[in-house]
């Protein structure tokens, strides 16, 4: 995202309405130490909310792919919970006599 310049090429400044217990928030952030000002506060949740987007977008992507790919590899086969859990059960119990 282009950052919002004024005319000259600086930055402009933003007002924003908070609710109270959010304006509380960015106050204890400051009173914490851990940020200089109530801009660097709203500056870090803007950038951690960004990340937050990318991620899941990602993760919508790699959902999509993952849709697709099952898709495509062909008719579904049916399968029995019952037998699969019993060949489990056989693998982990070979596994805890060998060991």
């Amino acid at each position: 995202m282009e950052p919002v310049l004024a005319k000259g090429g600086h930055h402009m400044g933003m007002n924003v309405n908070l609710t109270p217990q959010l304006e509380e928030l960015v106050r204890s952030k400051v009173a914490s130490g851990l940020y200089t000002s109530a801009s660097e506060v709203v500056r870090e949740a803007l950038r951690l909310m960004d990340e937050q987007d990318r991620l899941r977008e990602a993760k919508l992507d790699q959902l999509r792919n993952d849709v697709r790919r099952g898709l495509s590899s062909g008719p579904s086969e049916t399968w029995d919970a019952d037998a699969v859990k019993r060949q489990a059960r056989t693998r982990r119990a070979s596994k805890q006599t060998a060991a």
